[in-house]
């Protein structure tokens, strides 16, 4: 049975994933809601916007107060060489908002959160972490495969049955939430907004157009709350 202090966290150390978007922003703040001990893993896997990814983990670890050597980095940048992502081939165009449509877009990085959480249940090994959370979102994301709960279900069960102990866990606390919900979730744990990038292919000011620009805009917008990044354009979605 894990231990618990009086004000209900857990001694256990929790790896969380942070790519500097909202999504992981928000799902760090949860496990620093629930854990004493946290661990901060960032992946670079050749994304346009690497720089000010990493600039943003860095950032959101300082206002959590993780330690530098609970921060790791790894390049994964076999993934852009792999290619079939806008995101990692710059012969391929970050398409611009589609709307409803049902076709996953072209910023799909195939099966990229696999080897993702591969890289963050090796680390838990090492240094002893129970749970990884991820700020992976079904219902209101681009209609990544790799984000359906189902996939984590399965992911769960393939993480146990590898590891000498079989007891990490893959925690996806927004994965059922709307992304105008994890906007307002955020302002209720305080989690610091401002220091988020989710533009993909913009580095200075947010192009506001990409999918992922659309569906935060979206959200924010949605929730009655002004987006603190900057923009290039700022269309309305709703």
């Amino acid at each position: 049975m894990i231990q618990k202090k009086s004000n209900g966290k857990s001694n256990e150390l929790a790896i969380a994933l942070v790519s500097g978007g909202m999504d992981s922003l928000v799902s760090a703040a949860m496990a620093n809601e629930n854990h004493h001990h946290m661990a901060f893993l960032h992946l670079n896997y050749g994304q346009k916007t690497e720089e000010r990814e990493l600039e943003s983990f860095g950032k959101i670890a300082d206002f959590y107060n993780v330690p530098v050597e609970r921060r790791k980095v790894i390049d994964v940048t076999f993934l852009s060489q792999i290619g079939g992502s806008s995101l990692t081939d710059n012969k391929m165009d970050v398409t611009s908002y589609q709307g409803d449509s049902e076709e996953i877009p072209t910023s799909y990085v195939p099966f990229r959160n696999t080897h993702i959480v591969a890289m963050a249940v090796s680390w838990a090994e090492v240094i002893g972490a129970k749970k990884i959370y991820i700020g992976a979102v079904a219902e209101d994301s681009s209609g990544y495969p790799d984000c359906r709960p189902s996939y984590y279900k399965a992911l769960n069960a393939l993480v146990k049955e590898g590891t000498k102990d079989g007891d990490i866990e893959v925690v996806t606390p927004v994965i059922e939430l709307k992304k105008s919900d994890i906007v307002k979730k955020a302002l209720s744990l305080k989690a610091p907004l401002e220091l988020t990038w989710s533009c993909y292919s913009s580095e200075d000011k947010a192009c506001g157009i990409c999918d992922s620009c659309a569906l935060r805009l979206k959200a924010f917008q949605l929730a009655g709350v002004d987006d603190p990044l900057p923009y290039h354009k700022r269309p309305s979605y709703l």
